[in-house]
């Protein structure tokens, strides 16, 4: 009985109920002590222990498991949400460039060609003052009709300075005699065969033609030399 007796307190120390082992003890209460210890072993706190323990590692083993994934897919989305953003953001430079390059070259273009409007009403004065020269006759220039020398030097001095201004601003004269016809700068008026003269080259040249900055500002009127 006292093997029993301190089996039971050993069973006691860890509040372990003892009605468990009451079966064991039998009606009579009679029962082998080897048996009573046994039922305490199994009943051991220190195996319940690492069961548990070992429980918890698994859960938290599971738990960790998912949050690393959950983790994993929301770094995904981060990723994939920068790469938008930075693509967005690179596409938007390069949008804001291309439109200051192209607000640059219409200001640059502005300044360049913004008085094309008042060369054009200024050459319609420059071929008056071309016929008016032209309509003179050289031998009645002469000392002793000096109103009609004096005349003449000043509008051949005005149509000089009228042009030096021009070219101050950009603006040349085409006079394309003997070049070739080029579509972009001459107005043909009439083909006519020509000896000596290469087809496609310009044989007269009706009204002078400008261009301002190397843009064709006005096509000069030419006669083109065809094919005999």
């Amino acid at each position: 009985m006292a093997a029993v007796a301190q089996c039971v307190r050993g069973a006691l120390r860890p509040r372990l109920p003892l009605r468990p082992l009451l079966p064991l003890l039998g009606a009579a209460g009679r029962t082998s002590p080897r048996l009573l210890c046994a039922a305490t072993q199994q009943k051991n706190p220190g195996q319940n222990l690492e069961e548990d323990q070992s429980q918890s590692q698994n859960e938290q083993k599971a738990e960790t498991s998912s949050a690393e994934k959950l983790l994993a897919e929301e770094k995904a989305k981060l990723e994939e949400q920068l790469k938008e953003v930075t693509d967005k953001y690179r596409r938007a430079l390069a949008d804001a460039e291309n439109v200051r390059q192209r607000s640059q070259k219409l200001v640059e273009e502005a300044k360049l060609y913004g008085i094309q409007s008042f060369c054009k009403d200024l050459l319609e004065v420059a071929d008056i003052l071309e016929k008016a020269t032209e309509s003179v006759p050289k031998e009645e220039i002469k000392d002793d009709n000096p109103h009609l020398k004096n005349l003449y030097e000043g509008l051949v001095m005005t149509e000089v300075q009228i042009q030096k201004v021009f070219k101050k601003h950009g603006l040349l004269r085409l006079d394309p005699v003997g070049a070739k016809f080029d579509p972009y700068e001459h107005e043909a008026l009439f083909h006519t065969p020509m000896e000596g003269k290469e087809p496609g080259t310009i044989a007269l040249v009706s009204k002078i033609g400008y261009k301002l900055h190397g843009r064709t500002l006005r096509p000069a009127l030419v006669g083109v030399v065809k094919d005999p």
